[in-house]
């Protein structure tokens, strides 16, 4: 599996941004993606994740209404966008993927543990200037 993102650089307060995220190598649907950041000095938390598996997606609470996660699946594609951006929105954001487990008693379509993701992208760097 392997995870690629692009996108991101400098951007003003206000704009907005895109990411991508091309994943490759799942040999079925069942798995999900997850989009992370990590700001300097503090710790790597998750904002949006979807599941490629059923289309549901989940956020982190405080990127609701500004964060959206989309994907192309014929491109294996999964996308990021970030509007009306903050300078605290400023990070490295990395794309990471992890298997659903299809065939569990409960089955786990989307979440922002880390711990939970088995394939990490290189990360890309977001700036935003005020």
């Amino acid at each position: 599996v392997q995870l690629v993102e692009s996108g991101g650089g400098l951007v003003q307060e206000g704009g907005s941004l895109r990411l991508s995220c091309r994943a490759s190598g799942f040999s079925t649907d069942a798995y999900a993606v997850g989009w992370f950041r990590q700001a300097p000095g503090k710790e790597r938390e998750g904002v949006a994740c979807l599941s490629n598996s059923d289309g549901s997606t989940y956020y982190k609470a405080s990127v609701k209404g500004r964060f959206s996660i989309s994907s192309d699946k014929a491109k294996n594609m999964v996308y990021l966008e970030i509007h009306n951006l903050k300078p605290e929105d400023t990070a490295i954001y990395y794309c990471a993927a992890r298997h659903i487990n299809l065939r569990a008693l409960v089955v786990v379509h989307t979440t922002l543990n880390a711990v939970e993701y088995n394939y990490w992208g290189q990360g890309i760097q977001v700036t935003v200037t005020s």
